[in-house]
């Protein structure tokens, strides 16, 4: 076993019309974000509706919750948008059906998740203690039917990328034989 640190791997040149992986806009670094909002959500905010309820935390911690499922949603949309760029490349490697089906369960979770959203946040603005912490539960269990939906996706996803080689779309040989991941080339179809 060595201890020297691994050689840094080949990198694609920039070329025009196209952005490296390294990009923060890179579909599998965007899904990570959402997916793990997904996890957390329903133990941030069952937290928070118990410490509500019991009178542990003001009703105005409530708007933790809400700050972070607006991060759940927004990191969801960015999620969708680089996977519709992306589509393209790995359309050819992976069945449509299969494609498909990713697309419709993460816009289906990414629906959901702004669904939850608004319950928080109305929650949040009603000036009802009952009416808000009735309201906050509900949230915090349409968290749970999120994460089921993000389950979903991520399964979805995940079959495009070790069952179909979706991942495949990226890697190409570089010099020397060396492996070089890519970033998909702009789309010129518009």
């Amino acid at each position: 076993m060595s201890l020297e640190r691994p050689r840094p791997r080949a990198r694609a040149k920039d070329a025009p019309g196209s952005f490296a992986v390294e990009s923060f806009f890179f579909h599998p670094k965007v899904v990570h974000l959402p997916i793990a909002l997904g996890v957390l959500m329903p133990l941030v905010s069952g937290g928070l509706v118990l410490a509500w309820w019991r009178a542990w935390l003001p009703a105005r911690a409530w708007f933790v919750a809400v700050a972070l499922q607006a991060v759940l949603v927004g990191s969801g949309f960015a999620a969708l948008w680089t996977g519709g760029a992306e589509e393209e490349r790995v359309e050819e490697l992976v069945p449509e059906g299969a494609l498909e089906a990713h697309e419709e369960a993460a816009q289906l979770y990414v629906a959901g998740a702004a669904l939850v959203l608004g319950l928080m946040g109305l929650a949040l603005g009603l000036p009802s203690k009952r009416a808000g912490l009735t309201l906050a539960t509900a949230s915090a269990l349409g968290s749970l039917v999120v994460l089921g939906l993000g389950v979903r996706t991520g399964e979805a996803g995940g079959a495009l990328v070790y069952r179909h080689g979706a991942a495949q779309a990226y890697v190409t040989a570089g010099p020397g034989g060396a492996t070089v991941r890519t970033a998909p080339a702009a789309d010129d179809d518009d």
